[in-house]
């Protein structure tokens, strides 16, 4: 499951990209899938095994075109350990709403980021994250939880002050925010809430289906409770 859209977001072989934040490592896959170099980080070790064990399956079944290559590095957000103008693209999918200092982590996106590289962050969308908040204190203050919420006008002014040039936006994942109103409602981590757990079924049915009448219900959808807004910017060159 992409937040980001990759016709939006083209990659070239050869192109160097960040996946900040990469948690399972599904943005990744797709652009090691695509023929980029792909840098994984994030803080999590234990996940980071697995998305390197994942890198190395997709090399062993023919996944990964020629020349292409997938790397995990682990570190801080804040202070990243790779020199100025690393990267020709950067992607931070839900990663900002984590972090305390928002600001430093967004300097640091700027900083390894090419002149002229684009970027692309992603975030809950203000709606539907004030919806989970209202309804689970458990939600927004477990420990590595969202911190806080954003709104698209403070996001993009967040961008602009770092010195980027923000570009479009859309939203995504408009199935997804129910599904999290129920778990907000019965409790965060009761997955085998009946409603829950059927709705559960619905998603991974549609992820692995995409069947026509779903595909069209989320693009209706995603302007009005999509999970996450995704923003596009890019580095003066």
């Amino acid at each position: 499951m992409l937040t980001v859209d990759f016709t939006r977001f083209p990659l070239r072989p050869g192109d160097r990209v960040l996946d900040l934040g990469c948690g399972g490592g599904r943005h990744a896959f797709e652009v090691l899938r695509r023929g980029a170099d792909v840098v994984a980080f994030d803080r999590d070790t234990a996940e980071l095994e697995n998305v390197a064990a994942m890198f190395a399956a997709m090399s062993k079944a023919g996944e990964v075109p020629e020349g292409a290559n997938g790397t995990t590095v682990s570190g801080d957000a804040l202070d990243m350990p790779f020199p100025d103008a690393s990267f020709d693209h950067v992607i931070a999918a839900e990663v900002l709403e984590h972090i305390p200092d928002d600001v430093t982590a967004i300097s640091e996106i700027v900083r390894v980021l090419k002149p002229g590289g684009f970027l692309a962050v992603t975030v809950p969308s203000f709606l539907p994250e004030r919806i989970c908040w209202a309804l689970s204190e458990e939600y927004h203050t477990a420990p590595g939880g969202h911190i806080r919420i954003y709104t698209l006008a403070e996001l993009r002014a967040k961008l602009k002050a770092a010195g980027l040039r923000v570009g479009p936006h859309h939203y995504a994942h408009g199935l997804h925010s129910p599904y999290w109103w129920i778990k907000c409602a019965v409790g965060v981590n009761n997955n085998d809430h009946p409603l829950a757990k059927a709705y559960h079924e619905l998603l991974v049915w549609d992820i692995m289906k995409r069947p026509a009448a779903t595909r069209i219900a989320e693009a209706l959808l995603n302007p009005l409770i999509g999970k996450s807004v995704v923003v596009y910017a890019r580095k003066p060159a």
